[in-house]
């Protein structure tokens, strides 16, 4: 089923829709739309599917038939206005798409993996006991800030696509909404309801970024596992005590509890 891109463009803050078969990256269209000069922002860059996805750093993206694959090109002060705030930017993203999945999902628990990632529990008898039972990978974020401050927000989000069809290094680290519900959804319908909940997000994280941050600590699978983070040449061990009001990850170290802005994590050995 195609993208509804008219109803996108009626029911959501999206001024201008490009829809597409397929596309080498939503971030690079979207990036390369905004260094042609595109007017009509919120700009949605949307494909059914992408040859090159692209993940934070040299991570790639797969994109399964049925998943969404879309970026947002947006004003700096449709995010954040103060730029202090923009690297909460990943993370309001991380909370509307939660917050967007678990409904579709009500016998499992979603949540995140500070700062971008969108996780499900998979639990015994679920559709992905046959690969792993742990936290799987529903959803990757990558936003990328261009000089003039304009963000391009890029998200892959597995709905109707599934495992059975994704590479095998893959298999016991992702989910797909489809695979786990036992249905397939409207991809329109889920799009208009995660853009809902990204504009509100956005409205928490320019008012009052706390709210974001309370909620972020709420969705987080993290709080309580020893994760391994790693921060530039900076690789620290501790116990996850969630996320601060400012959106920092808290871990507890030998040394006290620390704060930390950027880096990566995983679950420690």
């Amino acid at each position: 089923m195609t993208i509804d891109a008219v109803g996108l463009m009626q029911k959501t803050f999206i001024a201008r829709v490009e829809y597409r078969a397929t596309v080498d990256s939503t971030n690079d269209r979207a990036a390369q739309l905004a260094s042609q000069g595109v007017k009509e922002l919120p700009l949605l860059v949307v494909a059914d599917r992408q040859t090159t996805g692209r993940g934070r750093g040299a991570n790639r993206w797969w994109t399964g038939e049925g998943s969404l694959a879309f970026s947002l090109l947006v004003e700096p002060q449709t995010v954040a206005a103060d730029e202090s705030r923009s690297p909460l930017v990943a993370l309001a993203v991380a909370v509307a798409v939660a917050d967007t999945v678990a409904p579709l999902l009500p016998s499992h628990r979603v949540g995140i993996h500070w700062p971008n990632d969108v996780l499900v529990e998979c639990t015994p008898h679920t559709p992905c006991e046959e690969y792993v039972s742990d936290d799987r990978k529903l959803c990757g974020i990558l936003v990328e800030v261009l000089p003039d401050r304009r963000h391009v927000i890029g998200i892959g989000l597995n709905v109707n696509n599934t495992l059975a069809e994704a590479p095998p290094e893959l298999r016991n680290k992702a989910a797909t909404i489809r695979d786990l519900a036992g249905r397939e959804f409207d991809r329109t319908g889920v799009l208009i309801d995660l853009l809902g909940r990204l504009e509100r997000e956005f409205a928490a994280l320019r008012a009052d970024p706390k709210i974001l941050a309370l909620r972020a600590n709420e969705l987080s699978l993290q709080r309580g596992q020893t994760l391994l983070l790693h921060s530039g040449q900076r690789e620290v061990s501790g116990v996850c005590r969630g996320i601060a009001a400012d959106g920092a990850l808290l871990l507890e170290t030998p040394s006290g509890v620390q704060a930390f802005y950027s880096g990566t994590t995983a679950a420690a050995i």
